[in-house]
């Protein structure tokens, strides 16, 4: 029988057929030293096969969307080699991910999928020029079984959200195909996203897993601050509540209808102290190697939550952390775009309908794109391929080298924000400088051709997967003053322990010295705006996106503009600008990223 909820009743049926029809038995040898304590005092105690069952958990997070491997350096992870030494591998693409969990599945007769978070949003154009429903598709052909929301997931508001769990065409664009979209087979979970007039979760906050006796609970939150990193008008009428309040709340419901092992989805996560997806956070002790928001969650979550799935933070981890009461627990996250996943050993104890903590395994896994593909995933993706070529495959532009988006300052960073300084002038002579949010650059651009467009070319397509947002371009008065608290606010208030470095246009430049603390990392004396200082008591005109105008990502300032004038969305300034300065003949240099001096 196939795995059922008891909260989430399925819109249709859905076959396991990759799990084997036998219960799997766990291995008593492997168990005897990792079990509780007295699990085989008594001599009447039943066999230990019989007592205790291996659930396979396998997640991943943030994928975003990237139904094709990624280029550059999004499409690599690094890895530890036994002489410490660290290398390259390509990753990612769900034509190879697929196969991975497919052949991971096999021969475990109880196996989950879930998800942290993130999905869609910030997606190529094969799924973003779709809203996303191509990777709804894919989720359902990987048969997954859960996932938390993220905060990309309301980039198009709640009621889209909506439409990718229940189905239905698009209200603007109608249907793309004539199956038309059933929605999401796996739910979204969303325990702390409340409707601001009722109070309530706009989507499930929970879901149970069952397969014969055995059941396992999963509680789906995203992060707090998901206002502050999401345009004003995606989370219009919603509130978000604390993760670990939220959490601890569910656990209990939970507990009450008897779910004893619980799992969070939690679309927070930390930085490990090596970005090598197999480095051992726990090698100095438990959780010394990782930093970050999901530490200090962890450490406050109810110890019933057995294992925590992690996300946002792009980060490749599998840790334990110690619960409040001392305990350590798993923690984990993928990376993103699809390049790893996570198979955690979640041991079931059939007499306490609990997971025997101290069991637990976990390890992140490389999706090489060395095995097969899988056939259904290359047909789905010739299939929305085929509908978005002729507008993904258009040249925009020339460039004469890779433009990464790597780095505090990065080459693409500063091309975008190169790019919206000309729009703006374009719109208003007077526009004296730009500023891009590094959230907003989700990827570079590469030299090598990805088609048949010929090395150097740039399409739509791939400057659509680099600002994928719709993000207009505005334009706003502040004055030097307000202009200097902007930049000092990039490392502190809300930035301060993690910094968000504006992308400057050329003609600003300053030094970041990262040895101080807070604002004072920002040195003022060192702003220069076309090599002049910059004069507190004037005004300057300031090109942003749209989200960044309304003070997202903690620059409450640069919420505070006047006279506003809106222009195009972001992604048409990137394309004039490539358009009108570059050709096949004299293409675009990669910018040298050194208008910020950094000291360290």
């Amino acid at each position: 029988m196939p795995a059922t909820s008891q909260s989430f009743p399925s819109r249709r049926r859905r076959t396991y057929g990759l799990l084997a029809a036998a219960a799997g038995l766990a291995t008593a040898g492997a168990l005897t030293a990792a079990l509780p304590a007295g699990a085989h005092d008594s001599k009447h105690a039943k066999p230990l096969p019989s007592r205790y069952q291996d659930v396979q958990l396998l997640s991943f997070n943030d994928l975003h969307g990237n139904l094709e491997p990624p280029s550059g350096s999004s499409g690599r992870v690094t890895e530890i080699q036994a002489d410490g030494t660290t290398k390259t591998v390509d990753a990612g693409g769900v034509e190879y991910l697929a196969t991975h969990l497919r052949q991971a599945r096999e021969g475990n007769a109880y196996s989950i999928t879930a998800a942290g978070g993130d999905m869609v949003g910030a997606s190529p154009l094969i799924s973003g020029l779709f809203h996303d429903e191509p990777t709804i598709e894919a989720l359902n052909k990987l048969e997954l079984d859960v996932t938390s929301v993220g905060n990309h997931e309301f980039d198009e508001g709640a009621k889209e959200l909506a439409r990718l769990q229940n189905g239905g065409c698009h209200p603007t664009d109608g249907c793309y195909t004539d199956e038309g979209f059933a929605g999401a087979d796996f739910p979204y979970l969303a325990a702390n996203v409340l409707n601001e007039k009722t109070g309530k979760p706009i989507l499930k906050p929970y879901w149970v897993w069952k397969k014969k006796d055995v059941k396992i609970g999963f509680i789906g939150v995203t992060l707090e601050d998901t206002p502050g990193v999401v345009s004003a008008e995606g989370v219009k009428g919603l509130k978000f509540k604390d993760e670990v309040e939220t959490i601890n709340k569910y656990a209990k419901v939970l507990q009450r209808q008897g779910v004893k092992s619980i799992v969070a989805l939690i679309h927070e996560g930390g930085l490990p102290a090596s970005t090598s997806y197999n480095y051992n956070c726990d090698a100095p002790g438990a959780g010394d190697g990782i930093s970050g928001p999901i530490v200090d969650i962890a450490k406050n979550i109810t110890p019933q939550v057995d294992a925590l799935v992690t996300g946002h933070t792009h980060a490749a981890y599998a840790c334990t952390i110690n619960d409040p009461s001392g305990k350590p627990r798993t923690v984990t996250s993928a990376a993103s775009f699809g390049r790893l996943y996570t198979d955690t050993t979640l041991t079931y104890d059939r007499f306490t309908g609990d997971i025997a903590r101290t069991a637990v395994k976990s390890a992140n896994h490389v999706v090489t794109r060395t095995v097969a593909k899988a056939p259904d995933m290359t047909e789905l993706i010739g299939k929305w391929n085929a509908l978005a070529a002729p507008i993904g495959n258009r040249p925009i532009g020339y460039i004469s080298g890779d433009v990464p988006n790597s780095g505090t300052e990065s080459p693409m960073g500063d091309l975008i924000a190169d790019a919206q300084l000309w729009y703006g002038k374009k719109l208003d002579a007077e526009t004296d400088l730009a500023l891009m949010n590094p959230g907003g650059v989700r990827a570079g651009l590469t030299y090598a051709a990805k088609g048949a467009e010929g090395d150097g070319v740039v399409t739509y397509a791939e400057g659509f997967t680099v600002q994928p947002f719709s993000n207009t371009v505005n334009l706003q008065n502040f004055t030097g003053a307000q202009l200097i608290q902007v930049l000092k606010e990039q490392v502190s208030g809300s930035n301060a322990a993690a910094p968000k470095i504006l992308q400057p246009s050329a003609n600003l430049t300053y030094t970041l010295d990262l040895t101080k603390a807070g604002a004072d990392r920002v040195v003022t004396d060192s702003i220069r705006l076309n090599g002049a200082a910059v004069d507190p008591a004037a005004t300057y005109r300031v090109a942003t996106n749209s989200f960044l105008a309304g003070g997202g990502d903690g620059f409450t300032t640069l919420g505070q503009g006047t006279n506003d004038l809106v222009g195009a969305d972001d992604l048409a300034a990137l394309e004039q600008y490539l358009t009108a300065s570059s050709s096949a003949a004299s293409p675009i240099a990669p910018p040298a990223a050194n208008r910020i001096t950094i000291v360290q």
